[in-house]
């Protein structure tokens, strides 16, 4: 693994990325970020592998989510976790909804592939 201010900041674009609209809707950009063996634990409570989340986030709208408190562990030389504090909106004058993040990345060759994902719903402190 590269140094661990690299490697949290390399991981905090790429978790930044997966929040942004043009890369929640391709199909092509998802299957770059995600691993085969993907898994997510939504904060709804339902399970999505790598199929399910790409056809459920292309039928989202364009939220805006913004991360806060973002942290990363390393697990091995080759895998990290990061967490951080999710705000999720739909628009102006809409309730924003908050939930802490967790994530596991893998490093496969020379690039991260997300494995794992949980959302868990959370007051806004």
């Amino acid at each position: 693994m590269r140094n661990k201010e690299s490697t949290k900041q390399l991981l905090y674009d790429l978790e930044n990325r997966l929040l942004q609209p043009e890369v929640r809707h391709s199909r092509e950009e998802l299957e770059k970020l995600l691993a085969e063996e993907f898994v997510e634990f939504g904060s709804g409570g339902r399970i999505y592998n790598i199929q399910s989340i790409i056809e459920e986030l292309a039928k989202e709208s364009n939220v805006r989510i913004s991360m806060t408190d973002f942290e990363m562990v390393s697990l091995a030389s080759n895998v990290a976790l990061v967490t951080y504090r999710a705000v999720y909106s739909e628009g102006e004058g809409e309730p924003a909804h908050h939930s802490l993040r967790s994530s596991i990345w893998k490093l496969a060759g020379d690039t991260w592939q997300l494995i794992f994902h949980q959302g868990t719903p959370t007051s806004p402190t």
